[in-house]
């Protein structure tokens, strides 16, 4: 599959209409070494007075991650609520991962692959994140990484991942003002819910076995390219 990428990859260098390439962030840009997690059990404990049920973070949006607590915790979802729950997460995340900064990095190849990317004509660079619009915010200036990024589509925009990709094409043309076709669209993920979300739309989906699944569950779940980390697209 590595060949097919390369041809992908000489493609953003040739003519023709851009490639939108949207990232996911957590397990596929940087590990935040859990630092996200403690950050949201904090403030359940802060909001509900409990840390709730075990959270399956890997590609989950944090609308939705919330909506989940409000059943669990048999409360009524109001504005004012959520508002104030993401107001004390995004405290705690930015307190979080300053603590012990060392527990997370950047993963393999990302510095290098976004360099050689933003000099690439044809390819515009963007978000497709499950975290919220200030928490992406947050982790990418916390590891030198937010310049590449100036628009995405983000899990406070929806709960359900899948509905984020027509978003992030909108927003994709109101900054560059280029219009993408999802046949010219690459969601980079590490979780099954990437691909998912990349068919959605009818975008490619090329996955990356640095999160919690490995390229046999990520080829199994559909992805139009598998590779073990990002540093393998460095030439």
């Amino acid at each position: 599959m590595i060949g097919d990428i390369a041809g992908l990859l000489a493609a953003l260098k040739s003519g023709g209409d851009p490639w939108l390439l949207l990232f996911d962030i957590d397990g596929t840009l940087v590990d935040t070494g859990g630092k996200g997690m403690s950050a949201l059990k904090k403030t359940a404990i802060e909001v509900f007075g409990n840390d709730g049920p075990p959270l399956d973070l890997a590609g989950a949006t944090d609308l939705g991650i919330l909506a989940n607590l409000y059943v669990h915790f048999e409360i009524e979802p109001t504005e004012e609520l959520s508002h104030r729950f993401f107001d004390i997460y995004h405290q705690h995340l930015e307190e979080s991962l300053k603590s012990n900064p060392s527990e997370g990095k950047v993963l393999e190849g990302v510095f290098d692959l976004l360099e050689n990317l933003v000099s690439h004509q044809q390819a515009r660079l963007g978000l497709l994140t499950g975290n919220t619009e200030l928490g992406a915010e947050i982790k990418l200036r916390h590891y030198g990484l937010h310049q590449h990024f100036s628009f995405g589509a983000y899990g406070s925009d929806r709960a359900d991942r899948n509905l984020l990709g027509h978003i992030a094409l909108e927003r994709a043309l109101a900054v560059t003002g280029s219009s993408f076709t999802p046949d010219r669209t690459l969601i980079i993920g590490d979780t099954p819910k990437d691909i998912a979300c990349a068919h959605a739309v009818g975008a490619r989906c090329l996955a990356v076995a640095t999160g919690h699944f490995s390229a046999e569950e990520l080829e199994q779940a559909g992805a139009d390219w598998v590779i073990g980390s990002l540093r393998e697209l460095i030439h």
